[in-house]
């Protein structure tokens, strides 16, 4: 009876395990992640403040007041200070945060999107397509990122949809050798032989069976792209290239911060932390994804 009892709970257990998903095997490893798991709580609230946050403040961010100039934290109800023009820095702060998440995402997204359809389409198709994309990539990549994209903001404007395009149009290349890669490799599996058999397409293909099957690495290197976006915005912000006053990100408010230091040291510490913060939120996130997907880490 006790070995009966056992056999049957085994196999319940092996039952349980075989139905699980591979997903569902990464969720369970991801929240076994201490790091990611803060890492997204974190971020969850830095996305919440962001959204909600400006619209709870009784300051708007570019609201000028005379009479508190350079106020220190928590002097006049300015729980983080004000600057050299009497703006409150935590409505500030959390429109800068905002404007630097917003273009993280669509940045990325932009990103993603050119690669995983490029390096897909190479990938698969092969041959003089292929070697023609890939050199193209090649070239892209021997110029300077900063450079060329200090060259479209130069030479198109400075503006917030501008920066979202310049950096996405950039970005893309790293993901779409990621995608080749692992597009040479799932072109020859079965199930992409059955498909092709059974008289599917290339569009319809590549759209069905391939990139569905990239999106675990495409999800890692998603999130630890949206910070490297988030710090090339700011650095162009830092070099008065981004985002344009009287709006707001977080490049621009510790480029401010870094030029009234000696007078307001708030004003840089505060969008440094929150800077910090957040791409140390991401990262933990991206390799708690990395090691929860991988199936060499299984």
């Amino acid at each position: 009876m006790i070995l009966a009892s056992a056999r049957a709970e085994t196999i319940t257990k092996a039952q349980a395990v075989q139905g699980r998903s591979l997903w569902e095997d990464a969720w369970r490893r991801l929240m076994r992640n201490k790091a990611a798991v803060t890492g997204m709580v974190t971020l969850a609230v830095l996305v919440l403040a962001a959204i909600v946050g400006p619209w709870l403040s009784p300051f708007t961010y570019d609201q000028v007041n005379k009479s508190d100039v350079w106020l220190p934290p928590l002097a006049n109800g300015h729980l983080m200070g004000s600057d050299a023009l009497g703006r409150d820095l935590l409505t500030r702060l959390l429109i800068g945060l905002r404007v630097s998440l917003a273009i993280g995402f669509v940045a990325t997204f932009v990103s993603l999107v050119i690669g995983v359809a490029w390096g897909a389409v190479a990938g698969y198709v092969g041959g003089k397509l292929d070697e023609v994309m890939m050199r193209f990539v090649d070239v892209l990549y021997s110029l300077p990122f900063i450079f060329f994209v200090i060259l479209l903001m130069v030479t198109f404007g400075s503006n917030i949809i501008l920066i979202f395009v310049a950096i996405g149009a950039v970005e893309w290349l790293t993901m779409s050798r990621i995608v080749r890669g692992q597009t040479l490799t799932l072109k020859h599996k079965e199930f992409v032989e059955a498909a092709r058999a059974s008289g599917l397409n290339r569009g319809a293909i590549i759209a069905r069976h391939i990139v569905p099957n990239l999106l675990g690495p495409v999800v890692v290197y998603v999130t630890l792209t949206i910070p490297a976006v988030i710090l090339a915005e700011s650095f162009l912000s830092f070099l008065g290239l981004g985002v344009q006053p009287p709006m707001a990100s977080l490049g621009a408010l510790i480029a401010g911060g870094a030029s009234d230091m000696e007078l307001a040291p708030w004003l840089l510490i505060f969008p440094s932390i929150v800077m910090v913060t957040t791409l140390m939120s991401f990262n933990f996130i991206g390799d708690g994804l990395r090691d929860a997907i991988d199936p060499k880490d299984r």
